[in-house]
């Protein structure tokens, strides 16, 4: 691993902000997410990864989600951006030891490239994930507006809404490298109202400045998008992690990138899911740039087990 990776996984957050509950936030840990996919190259098309030491029991998946884009980017001129990509999740990952990543070069056409990379440990894939890049080129242009919801500077932050909650919500102790800000009710909270809409809205934005590399932006984005996105799925049934006894885990995950942005300015992240049977929930999410442009749509189907 770089040498930024190695110190960012086993970094301690002794002098860092911290948020209303405590919790280490801000650019000291958006820097380590950053340090964290920064891969290193071990080979041609190899790369290695490594997970923070506040992980949970599983690798999160938006980060081997971000790193597998990673290393398909290290494979690609720069010139050309990614618009897609399609993963499964296949096993759950080990956060004690590193990830490595194969990249495939599939093919380099005259304006698109497509990589395909697994993610192996202790000899197994866990994770796969084909990606598209492009040349930017003019075309028909038109988006679904922005929903109308609150600015994000007037709703509560993450620690806020979380109070009462810390010890049943899922990643709420964990660092906090994006920023989240519920506009529709908190699914912890949602709960206690009994099954509602199949919908979650948040305004999310990287927690500090990012460099100004195109890659990283939308890396940080496909990991912020597996953060919340299966809200969806869980308020319509009225249940949540850990405040109920629900099993549940990423399957497959798709994303479209439509248009540039900043992942560290505000976005509007506006999911709902369509169904849900057979233990699975079928989520769809659209991002938004604070202007109401439509720069990406996500799909994602999960695992979800309800324990009665």
């Amino acid at each position: 691993m770089t040498e930024a990776a190695r110190a960012a996984a086993s970094a301690g957050f002794s002098d860092v902000p911290l948020d209303a509950d405590g919790v280490p936030h801000g650019q000291p840990v958006l820097d380590r997410l950053v340090a964290l996919l920064d891969l290193e190259r071990i080979e041609e098309n190899i790369f290695r990864g490594v997970s923070p030491a506040e992980s949970p029991v599983r690798v999160f998946g938006g980060q081997v989600a971000g790193q597998a884009l990673v290393a398909a980017g290290r494979t690609v001129d720069p010139g050309r951006r990614v618009h897609s990509l399609h993963s499964y999740f296949i096993r759950g990952g080990d956060p004690t030891v590193p990830i490595v990543y194969e990249v495939d070069r599939i093919r380099d056409g005259r304006s698109f490239t497509t990589r395909r990379v697994v993610a192996v440990q202790h000899g197994k894939a866990i994770f796969s994930l084909s990606a598209s890049f492009q040349l930017d080129e003019p075309g028909l242009d038109h988006q679904d507006p922005m929903p109308s919801v609150p600015p994000p500077d007037s709703l509560p932050t993450y620690a806020e809404s979380a109070a009462g909650y810390l010890d049943k919500v899922g990643m709420a102790r964990l660092p906090r490298p994006v920023d989240i800000r519920y506009v529709t009710q908190p699914p912890w909270r949602a709960r206690e109202d009994g099954p509602g809409e199949a919908r979650s809205r948040v305004w999310m934005r990287a927690d500090g400045k990012l460099p100004d590399d195109d890659l990283l932006h939308v890396c940080v984005l496909a990991y912020a998008s597996d953060m919340t996105l299966l809200d969806s799925v869980l308020v319509r049934h009225g249940v949540y992690w850990g405040t109920d006894k629900v099993l549940g885990a990423s399957l497959d995950h798709a994303m479209w990138f439509h248009r540039r942005f900043r992942a560290d300015e505000w976005f509007l992240y506006d999911c709902a899911s369509p169904s849900a049977s057979g233990a699975r929930g079928l989520a769809t999410g659209r991002f938004y740039a604070r202007d109401g442009s439509l720069v990406a749509t996500v799909v994602q189907e999960g695992l979800l087990r309800v324990v009665r």
